[in-house]
């Protein structure tokens, strides 16, 4: 089957949603949209879906077989992997609704975020008013909680359902309307990461660099770096400001705002314009001051909220991230140019402040020089201020427009 950027795909399991699914279907061809249904189930039985569960599992590496295993842990898996290439191989998708329980949600959702951002997503789910970052990941997926079971029509559900629709509908509408207005912002659009700490720095850095570029600003919470990565590895970032790498605190300390293995593996990949720096490095999140584990007693601590707490980093653990953010960088092959402000690197790293502790930064400073290998396209650059002064976000611009426009 063909698809066109029209078609809006609904996407269940018809072997226990099928009704739901089809209630769905008809609302939305009501409107005058052209919809797709998907039947994603494992077990592999015909259904009154257009694109048959087989016709899906295709998809699979090792083929259907490899999907209808008859173990559901393994199935869903294998069903999961086999929709996200099926979907990643038919370009021009309109938008996507799915309907699911635990199975479906993390069944739909992997081909939910192989489509671009931008293409609406919405996905209504048992699993919606929990934890739902497994699932979103980077994408720009609407979770949508469906109060009762996906199981039946009822009262609750029939206007649940209805508004899901309406929302897949109004966005797929809208998309096609901005799409067919076409985009008058010739910019380049550049990434720029951002925690409230270093809030000040990005608040002078984006008018420096508003006249020629769209600056898109990523809140560093994990999610946040992983987006704008996503971003790169698409194309669709010119380059990289990436002042706050926060986020590596969490991944090697256990923090709750952490980046995956892979933070900054799409500059390496991509060889894009990156600007880097230390933003946040003192610090590792994590929620309620009863949430820090056990072996963190007796850390310096500050409380930002009642529901989340900052734990300054030592020297100890400067000392890891800096060969850690060393070798990534040290992957990277196109221009790189990462920024050390030697007079703190947060809000709460300055003089009377809560982190301040010139000491660590400056091992963390020393681990960074020793282990990553400066050539002429990638250089450690010493501002001697701090992050949030003006004077590092002239830097930051200065050598961003050095490298970019070359």
């Amino acid at each position: 089957m063909t698809h066109s950027n029209q078609q809006v795909f609904v996407a269940a399991t018809y072997d226990t949603k099928g009704q739901e699914a089809e209630y769905v279907v008809n609302l939305l061809k009501r409107e005058g949209l052209d919809v797709v249904s998907v039947d994603v189930s494992t077990t592999g039985a015909a259904s009154t879906a257009q694109i048959q569960a087989r016709d899906v599992a295709a998809s699979h590496p090792g083929g259907v077989d490899a999907v209808f295993t008859g173990d559901r842990g393994t199935a869903i898996a294998a069903m999961a992997l086999a929709f996200e290439r099926y979907v990643a191989s038919h370009a021009g998708i309109g938008a996507m609704l799915g309907l699911g329980g635990s199975g479906g949600t993390a069944l739909i959702t992997p081909a939910m975020r192989a489509l671009p951002i931008g293409t609406p997503k919405v996905m209504v789910s048992t699993m919606a008013s929990g934890n739902v970052a497994p699932y979103v990941g980077p994408s720009d997926i609407a979770m949508m909680y469906s109060v009762t079971d996906v199981a039946g029509l009822n009262r609750i559900s029939r206007r649940v359902l209805a508004n899901a629709a309406g929302a897949i509908a109004g966005a797929h509408r809208m998309a096609a309307a901005n799409a067919s207005a076409g985009d008058d912002d010739s910019r380049p659009a550049v990434g720029i990461t951002m925690f409230g700490v270093t809030t000040a720095c990005v608040q002078q850095v984006t008018p420096l660099l508003d006249a020629s570029y769209d600056c898109l600003v990523f809140h560093a919470t994990g999610t946040g770096g992983q987006s704008m990565e996503k971003l790169l590895d698409s194309g669709l970032l010119a380059g990289v400001l990436d002042l706050t790498t926060t986020e590596v605190c969490d991944f090697l300390f256990g923090g709750v705002l952490a980046c995956t293995e892979d933070r900054l593996g799409a500059v390496a990949r991509t060889g894009a314009p990156y600007v880097g720096s230390c933003g946040a490095l003192d610090m590792v999140n994590f929620g309620g001051m009863d949430t820090v584990p056990e072996r963190y007693q007796g850390r310096t601590f500050y409380p930002h909220n009642p529901q989340v707490t900052l734990m300054r980093t030592t020297a100890e653990e400067n000392t890891r991230q800096g060969e850690w953010i060393a070798a990534k960088l040290n992957q990277c092959n196109g221009p790189v140019r990462f920024l050390i402000p030697e007079g703190g690197v947060s809000a709460l790293d300055a003089p009377g402040q809560a982190f301040w502790d010139p000491e660590a930064d400056a091992v963390l400073f020393a681990a960074l020089e020793k282990h990553v290998v400066q050539t002429p396209d990638r250089r450690l650059v010493r501002v001697p201020c701090h992050i949030n002064d003006p004077l590092f976000a002239q830097t930051a611009v200065d050598q961003f427009l050095e490298i970019a426009t070359r």
